[in-house]
């Protein structure tokens, strides 16, 4: 598939799922959903933003031969697997599932208001599940590297103040996304608010500028 070096993927195209007491806001094909423009992003296949009520999220189900990388924004969510592992997810910490050959899991929001970012990349490397959890700090305007679930693959998280600015990796592949706040125009783009993502295709690194407090979530790719 080819990208162009520079795409704005706005948050208002993105496919929503509604339900009464969740909604999803899929960046890439979905179930019956299909956009052959957005079918995948290097491993990347799927980037999904969830918003869970109390008691809200998704019942136990299996995944295989992928990375599952979890985000969470507001609120808390509790993770239990077939693997064993049951934890629960609070703003400040990425989550890892690596599904081997198969596992099944369930994601409950265990607090009201629950946000979370979870992205999915191919992977067919891992013998067997496991899931780990990760303490970060996405503060003080830096782009922090908080996991490399891939060879070659970096998730990088920055939360922005008014004025501040961050440098976007110069990777093969980048993928940028707005959490929460809004970038101001900069080179390559016009203004980018809460919900939009930037994709860039063999760029060199760019600064971006935060217009609000922004918490930005970014994804380099160097295969």
């Amino acid at each position: 598939m080819c990208h162009v070096a520079v795409e704005i993927r706005r948050g208002s195209s993105r496919f929503v799922e509604r339900h009464p007491r969740r909604a999803t806001w899929h960046s890439f094909s979905f179930g019956a959903e299909y956009d052959a423009a957005r079918v995948r992003f290097g491993p990347m296949v799927c980037h999904d933003d969830h918003r869970l009520a109390l008691g809200e999220g998704f019942p136990a189900h299996s995944h295989r031969d992928l990375v599952i990388v979890t985000w969470v924004l507001t609120g808390s969510l509790t993770h239990t697997d077939s693997s064993g592992a049951a934890r629960e997810v609070t703003p400040g910490s990425v989550a890892v599932l690596r599904t081997g050959p198969g596992v099944e899991h369930s994601e409950v929001a265990s607090s009201p208001q629950t946000r979370f970012v979870q992205v999915w990349l191919t992977d067919d490397t891992a013998p067997a599940p496991s899931y780990d959890v990760t303490a970060v700090d996405p503060t003080g305007g830096l782009l922090a590297a908080v996991a490399a679930p891939l060879p070659g693959t970096t998730f990088s998280v920055a939360g922005v103040a008014v004025g501040q600015t961050v440098t976007l990796p110069a990777s093969p592949l980048v993928h940028a996304f707005v959490a929460r706040g809004a970038l101001g125009r900069f080179s390559l783009a016009e203004p980018l608010h809460d919900g939009d993502a930037l994709l860039m295709t063999d760029e060199p690194a760019h600064e971006v500028t935060a217009t609000v407090p922004t918490e930005l979530l970014v994804w380099s790719f160097d295969m």
